[in-house]
């Protein structure tokens, strides 16, 4: 067995979306033959916890848990002063001094545990900037960066940018780590294609590969225990609302397909399960005059929300439009591949979202803002439910390449070729596909 130091921010107990990937990554590892030793932040404070998660950390991982020093944390005026600091004064994000007080920490790490290779995850991208000092540290040591997200090309970002002396100071950190790292993987085709597109003339090309979100059949066992079908056809969404993720347009087709009659507004029910800000919330239901139809659940953990989305008979996906907003796709729409309900997608028509849902055939698909095809996709599921046809059938041999414990292989494999020394990991004709994808 070889030894990996992850550095993780984000993990168990930590609760939401980017906690899955690198537990995942952690959880198969031990398959093929790497022990995985994982710096992340300590648990006080922590606002999202899912002890859930715990279950699936291996036995005899090493955790290293340091002081996330994180301002936003704080309550009152500290808290206030410290949200500020976080956004606007601590580059290239709030968990600057999380990275900056554990850099003693992870050479201890790499000294003590015999660490073989280092591995890094963003966001947040302080976590890459720590990989970079180890990296000067131990020359020696292999590094892989893994980009869950775009860094400046992401769209929340570009939607709301630093003033340019910042963003030039985060352009020059984010290429500094891609030339050193020996190898960078990204999470989606479009994001690899706009980081070579931008970082010409590093040698990225070769070094680097995509490796998708996915999903952990585990998490799965129960399906045969779920009612096929609803007596109400019931719609869920998962996850958080922000920035361009919002559902209006999905409101308004529902609103506009009630009113003309073609839906009946007692045999729909939809559920959103997240944190969200109730009074917001109210107020664009009452807007929309779905009150009563739409359910607001609270933030539930990994398990609970997992039998939410396979008890529905569709599922909802939203995403913003604008620049950036093709590139990535959230890790939810892997689980909702797996709970094999249809999927209902609003989102970037082309981007790597749509490109994955026409791939497995598991959903219906409209471009933001796009209303008329909105309503056009609900009234298909629902019309469908109502006559018990399945639509749309899902191909579940492309499905199951997005196995949690098929893309850790993947990665095993990139660890194993980048400590062989060779420069040019090679990955599986099946993952050679995604690399670039020209089209």
């Amino acid at each position: 067995m070889k030894n990996v130091l992850m550095v993780a921010y984000s993990f168990p107990p930590a609760g939401g979306p980017g906690v899955q990937r690198s537990l995942k990554f952690a959880k198969y590892l031990g398959l093929f033959g790497w022990t995985p030793f994982i710096l992340t932040r300590d648990v006080k404070n922590m606002r999202l916890k899912d002890e859930s998660l715990i279950k699936d950390i291996p036995e005899g991982v090493g955790i290293y848990r340091t002081n996330p020093y994180e301002l936003t944390e704080l309550k009152g005026v500290p808290g206030l002063v410290g949200k500020f600091a976080a956004r606007k004064v601590l580059i290239p994000d709030g968990e600057r001094l999380w990275e900056l007080f554990s850099k003693k920490t992870a050479v201890e790490i790499i000294k003590n545990d015999g660490i073989e290779l280092i591995y890094t995850t963003s966001v947040p991208y302080s976590s890459h900037l720590l990989g970079l000092y180890l990296k000067k540290t131990f020359p020696g040591i292999p590094w892989v960066a893994d980009f869950r997200d775009e860094w400046t090309n992401n769209p929340y970002l570009l939607d709301n940018p630093h003033n340019t002396a910042r963003m030039a100071i985060e352009r020059g950190m984010e290429r500094s780590i891609l030339k050193r790292a020996d190898y960078m993987v990204a999470n989606t085709p479009v994001m690899l294609e706009n980081f070579l597109r931008d970082n010409k003339g590093i040698g990225l090309e070769e070094r680097s590969c995509v490796i998708p979100n996915g999903y952990d059949k585990e998490d799965f066992k129960f399906l045969e225990n779920i009612p096929q079908k609803n007596t109400v056809f019931t719609i869920t969404y998962t996850g958080s609302l922000y920035g361009r993720r919002k559902p209006d347009n999905f409101f308004l087709s529902l609103q506009e397909l009630i009113a003309e009659g073609k839906a009946d507004p007692e045999k729909i029910r939809i559920r959103f399960i997240g944190a969200y800000k109730k009074e917001q919330m109210a107020q664009t239901l009452e807007k929309y005059g779905l009150q009563g139809i739409v359910e607001i659940l609270p933030y539930m953990d990994h398990d609970g929300c997992i039998r939410k989305m396979a008890a529905s008979d569709a599922l909802l996906l939203i995403e913003g439009g604008g620049p950036g907003g093709k590139a990535f796709h959230t890790g939810k729409l892997f689980e909702y591949l797996a709970a094999g309900r249809p999927i209902l997608a609003n989102i970037p028509a082309g981007g790597a979202a749509a490109r994955l849902i026409s791939e497995t055939g598991s959903g219906l698909i409209s471009d933001c803002g796009d209303t008329g095809k909105t309503g056009e996709n609900i009234l298909k599921l629902y019309e469908a439910w109502h006559e018990n046809k399945n639509i749309p059938e899902p191909d579940r041999a492309q499905i199951a390449k997005y196995d949690r414990k098929v893309l850790t292989g993947e990665l095993a494999r990139i660890f194993d070729r980048v400590c062989s020394k060779n420069t040019y990991p090679s990955i599986s004709k099946e993952y050679a596909r995604l690399r670039l994808l020209r089209r």
